[in-house]
């Protein structure tokens, strides 16, 4: 696939160390003739699901990035001149655009986001790139949905450049120009500077470092491209949501890598799932010993640090300040990682005994058959132009919902949907629009008692979030409860209208919910009375289910406006 060498930096054989990680190697054996074949049929299998660029968009790619690149140091230029620089520090004044994440990394799949480093010199203002540079980005006839979140844990300008999507964190430098071969991963880098440019620094400094304690660089990218499409296809592929991000599958890859330097792809998938289907959580997942400068820096380390020993599922960046890229697994999401990764395992064994081909670890999670109930939360909007600050604030907490449902003693395990829905299209000519996202859950109730379902104090908190900035925005949440039945939606169901109205079938409620194009791209039915099932589940059909008088699953509605 195509990738340019030169944005990796990637290290040669030459300067290559011997070793790798905190321990030595598990197996140095050379890949045999059937570990080469496994490899060629995994590459043909990861190549029928479309996750490679091809020389187009990857060209393409390469020319949004360095028009940003160009249109920053112009903008450097330009504010040197308005705060009245000498003159021979504006033309001197650099300026440099560093990928991180998976462009960097080279595993980026086709329609990926860019991740983008901006350094500048130390005299100017944080502000100014939040500002000015945003105002001269938004100017840019390319630019769609621009964003400034200064507010952020990093903070980040994102936006749509001729439709790729681009996330752009900020750090400034502790001298007066940015030269092109500044060098990042060296600890004074981070010396003396404001905490927001340390994190900001942290994204490409990390995966920098991770590729240069990888054994070989091209093996760790494919067996990356394929946990990866792994992770997705089985809905564990959000940090956001508590899952695990692409940089903390990054380091686990690389780890395999370390211990067997010689394995060929193919090899370091089938071990991936082995050695981390038997590791004992949490005992943390580290691919180097991190020095611990005296910075004052928040750095991870349970022995000193009373919440790092919280962490149920720790795996730490390999350059400092080191963090745990997996804080926000909660019991459920580390239940669900577990579960995923024992199924990977099974897999790959009968892979191994000819039993079973590459395609079937790949195989769609059916997330809508999988639970008995679920909960639907939906956040409305009147105004579109709030939409993407009001529904990026929901997502961002939404594992804080998941870890007030873990402590009710009515649930055992809630699993978020990681991607989100478009409201009801007849919602959205009326009250604005709508964004839901659906949580399976595993409830402690029998048969019996399902009508007594009542989680109103797991949700109560929700309703206190309140948008951070600008004018009040008329908005509301909804929360429901409904259950799956085993056999698809029938319209006789609801003729007997004496009988008591069980909870809303999940199918049919999600189907007045969705817009139809959407329920099927996102929900497996039988190949037979497809068709009848969507017919009788249009919104026409579904007016006549009164949602309303189920008031044993409509757990809350409440405004939340400011």
């Amino acid at each position: 696939f195509p990738f340019n060498p030169n944005r990796s930096q990637t290290p040669t054989w030459s300067n290559m160390p011997k070793t790798y990680g905190l321990t030595g190697p598990i197996s140095e054996d050379l890949p045999e003739e059937e570990n080469l074949i496994q490899t060629r049929k995994l590459l043909d299998t990861m190549k029928s699901y479309n996750v490679y660029e091809n020389n187009l968009e990857f060209e393409h790619r390469e020319r949004v990035f360095r028009r940003l690149e160009s249109l920053f140091r112009d903008w450097l230029k330009e504010i040197c001149i308005e705060m009245n620089v000498p003159e021979v520090v504006t033309e001197k004044v650099g300026g440099k655009i560093f990928p991180f994440g998976s462009y960097h990394l080279g595993v980026h799949s086709k329609g990926a986001d860019i991740d983008a480093l901006c350094v500048g010199p130390g005299f100017l203002e944080r502000k100014a790139f939040f500002t000015s540079f945003f105002a001269k980005l938004k100017a840019q006839k390319e630019v769609k949905d621009i964003q400034a979140i200064e507010e952020a844990y990093v903070p980040v300008i994102t936006l749509s450049w001729e439709g790729i999507q681009i996330d752009l964190v900020f750090a400034l430098l502790s001298r007066r120009s940015v030269p092109d071969n500044l060098d990042l991963l060296n600890n004074s880098i981070v010396k003396d500077i404001d905490i927001r440019c340390v994190r900001s620094f942290n994204g490409y400094r990390v995966t920098e470092q991770i590729l240069r304690l990888v054994p070989n660089v091209l093996n760790f990218r494919v067996a990356l491209r394929a946990i990866k499409l792994w992770a997705k296809q089985r809905n564990i592929y959000s940090n956001k949501l508590g899952f695990l991000g692409g940089v903390s599958w990054a380091i686990m890859v690389a780890r395999i890598c370390q211990v067997y330097p010689n394995a060929t792809t193919s090899t370091l998938v089938i071990k991936f799932f082995k050695i981390f289907s038997m590791w004992v959580w949490p005992i943390p997942i580290r691919l180097i010993e991190v020095e611990k400068c005296n910075y004052n820096l928040p750095f991870w380390d349970p022995k000193v640090n009373q919440s790092d020993r919280c962490h149920l599922m720790p795996i730490i960046t390999p350059a400092y300040p080191q963090q745990n890229t997996s804080v926000n697994v909660s019991r459920s999401t580390l239940a669900i990682l577990n579960e995923e990764i024992h199924r990977g395992h099974a897999i790959c064994q009968e892979i191994e005994q000819k039993k079973a081909k590459w395609s079937e670890l790949f195989e769609q999670t059916d997330f809508f058959q999988k639970y008995q109930h679920y909960a639907v939360l939906e956040a409305s909007y009147t105004t579109e132009e709030k939409c993407l600050e009001w529904v990026g604030l929901v997502e961002s907490k939404i594992r804080l919902l998941v870890s007030t449902l873990e402590r009710n003693e009515l649930v055992s395990l809630a699993h978020v949907h990681p991607h989100a829905f478009p409201g009801h299209r007849k919602a959205n000519k009326k009250d604005g629009q709508s964004t839901m996202w659906l949580i399976g859950l595993v409830l402690n109730v029998k048969d019996s008692e399902r009508c007594k379902i009542n989680l109103e104090c797991s949700f109560e908190t929700f309703t206190n979030i309140k948008s951070a900035r600008g004018p009040a925005v008329q908005r509301h949440w909804t929360f429901c409860i409904c259950e799956t039945r085993r056999q698809p939606y029938s319209p006789q169901v609801q003729k007997n209208t004496n009988e008591q109205k069980p909870l809303p079938s999940f199918l049919q409620f999600m189907s007045s919910m969705l817009h139809l194009h959407t329920l099927m791209n996102f929900i497996s039915l039988p190949q037979e009375g497809n068709e009848a099932f969507l017919l009788n589940c249009s919104e026409a059909m579904c007016e006549q289910i009164n949602f309303s008088d189920a008031s044993q699953w409509l757990i809350k509605k409440k405004n939340a406006a400011d």
